[in-house]
């Protein structure tokens, strides 16, 4: 039997719908992602944390769950939002449902709400918390709302870093180049993909200080995507400050904005966020328009940057930065997704461009 469920937003509105997954409440920044596959993605990507995630698309987990498709050890988002919940999964990789997935993981879901109209709500309003439950009234879920530190308060980072470095190995060979990625939410096709152009991997946590990142002696580092507001890790900038000038740099999403504060940058919460599988991005040195992957709700100003730092791509749709370039240092960022199994992938060209920034500074 299905249980009934609500979804009470910020603002005081509830869509009303079917508990599946685990029957537990839940508490988030509401957002919602525009692609039509990747579920499992969205689900394990760290950059979720501390969000309730809405796919705009009306049918979800109709080719199931399986061992593969995953960027982190866990699910990292706190509530799920669906119009429609398969409950027969058609694939060959399909291990498991949906539910039983959220479930097993003691994660709620909700079924049977007007996704796009929440979409479009938050589209018109911007983000907003939302609660989840299929046990309080909605005065009780209004309380623990109220109750809620915002979204915009709080360090995930430091939940979904790793807490000790480790070595990232898909086999055993031994490759040329070393590349130390400091955790801020890494996914795991970012160690996939350097992998497998020719680097060994470290990976090291989020509080790692300059000095024991260059203590690893690599021949470049990658500052990973991650979730939450960029202006809470003053930690992170500081270290990456005694980086700049000693070996080559990539950031990624969150490592992207945190290389712009770095160089004295700022940035700003966007109104409804980057999230899904279709946002066009230009490329100013060439023209090229890429189609890419996001998931980011923070960008940065580009009145603010400075030091050399310079836009390298816009975002066709709202003119925000989506990539960096130092005039002198080896040092690139791409704000969008340019490696992950659910979008698009040619976008592989700025790992490319990383490698033949370190391939250059070994010669």
């Amino acid at each position: 039997m299905t249980k009934r469920a609500i979804l009470l937003l910020q603002d005081g509105t509830i869509y009303e719908g079917q508990s599946f997954g685990a029957d537990v409440d839940a508490c988030g920044e509401v957002v919602f992602n525009t692609s039509m596959v990747g579920f499992q993605e969205m689900l394990t990507d760290p950059s979720y944390a501390g969000q309730i995630v809405v796919p705009t698309y009306p049918l979800i987990g109709n080719y199931g769950m399986n061992e593969s498709d995953v960027e982190s050890a866990r699910i990292q988002v706190h509530g799920f939002v669906v119009r429609e919940n398969c409950l027969k999964p058609s694939h060959y990789r399909s291990k498991k449902t949906l539910g039983d997935y959220l479930a097993d993981a003691d994660v709620a879901g909700i079924a049977g709400l007007d996704t796009r109209s929440i979409t479009r709500k938050l589209r018109d309003y911007g983000t907003m918390m939302g609660v989840m439950t299929s046990t309080r009234t909605p005065q009780e879920a209004a309380e623990m709302l109220h109750n809620t530190p915002s979204y915009d308060t709080i360090d995930f980072v430091k939940d979904v870093s790793t807490k000790e470095a480790f070595d990232y190995h898909q086999n055993d060979v031994s490759r040329r180049r070393c590349v130390v990625i400091v955790d801020y939410g890494c996914t795991y096709s970012i160690m996939r993909t350097l992998s497998r152009i020719d680097c060994n991997i470290k990976v090291v946590p989020c509080t790692a200080t300059a000095k024991e990142i260059l203590s690893y002696n690599p021949d470049g580092v990658l500052l990973s995507s991650g979730p939450g507001n960029p202006e809470l890790l003053d930690h992170a900038v500081f270290n990456i400050r005694g980086l700049i000038g000693y070996k080559p740099i990539m950031g990624v999403c969150l490592g992207g904005q945190l290389i712009a504060r770095a160089f004295g940058g700022k940035t700003f919460k966007l109104k409804f966020g980057h999230r899904g599988g279709n946002h066009p991005v230009k490329e100013l040195s060439s023209g090229c328009v890429h189609i890419s992957a996001q998931n980011h709700g923070y960008a940065v100003d580009p009145d603010s940057i400075k030091d050399g730092l310079e836009a390298s791509h816009i975002n066709l749709n709202d003119k925000t930065v989506e990539g960096l370039r130092h005039k002198d240092l080896p040092i690139i960022a791409t704000q969008y997704i340019s490696e992950t199994s659910m979008g698009a992938q040619d976008n592989f060209y700025m790992f490319e461009q990383f490698i033949q920034m370190i391939d250059k500074e070994k010669h």
